[in-house]
């Protein structure tokens, strides 16, 4: 394995549904609405190439196109204008992402990003194009480099290059910024000897399933 891909994905949501675990009676699904990646080389000196990234059209169990709420507009500046102007398909959006990651892992920060993507395909009633063990947490690579497993658990994508001193992505719920910012402190774990490229490719397990 010479690279992985580092992918975030941005979802719907309303205020106050994150709190109630999206169980209020109008919160939307979680789906995706834009989907953020780079790939990062396992070679040294582990260059990273530049973000990519796709708007998804979040589409209902009627193949109804949902409207985006105020909260999401403010939190990522995606609103339905945008959507309606540049967003794809959802299995475009995950078809482009395969191309793009030449068949590597897909890293996440955690797994929130996997559940919107099942979410979104099980809700348009699709099969995901990339079979489920190619996506897998980074989160657990932080602790396999020395970091406290508590500490880890406070750290969110947007706060990992200023965890570790390092000049890089701090805009949070930008799919692409996010992605970038997983990457480098990877790079950052790789380049000071943290982890070595082993450590990440064994991320990938020996489970065949898909979504």
């Amino acid at each position: 394995m010479n690279a992985v891909t580092v992918y975030d994905c941005e979802f719907l949501t309303a205020p106050g549904a994150p709190q109630r675990f999206w169980c209020g009676p109008f919160d939307p699904d979680p789906l995706c609405v834009q989907i953020g990646a780079v790939r990062l080389s396992l070679n040294a000196p582990f260059a990273i190439s530049q973000p990519v990234g796709w708007y998804v059209q979040p589409m209902d169990r009627d193949g109804k196109i949902l409207s985006v709420d105020s909260l999401l507009t403010a939190l990522t500046g995606i609103d339905d204008e945008l959507l309606a102007r540049e967003a794809v398909p959802l299995l475009t959006a995950l078809s482009e992402l395969d191309a793009f990651s030449q068949g590597s892992l897909l890293l996440s920060w955690g797994t929130d990003d996997v559940l919107t993507l099942s979410t979104s395909l099980f809700v348009q009633g699709y099969q995901s194009p990339i079979p489920a063990h190619r996506f897998r947490s980074a989160v657990p690579l932080l602790v396999t480099s020395g970091e406290d497993p508590e500490a880890v658990c406070a750290l969110r994508s947007n706060t990992l290059c200023a965890h570790f001193g390092l000049a890089g992505r701090t805009k949070a719920h930008d799919a692409r910024e996010d992605a970038a910012s997983v990457a480098i402190a990877l790079q950052h774990l790789l380049t000071q000897n943290r982890l070595n490229p082993r450590d990440i490719a064994t991320l990938g397990g020996t489970t065949r399933s898909t979504l």
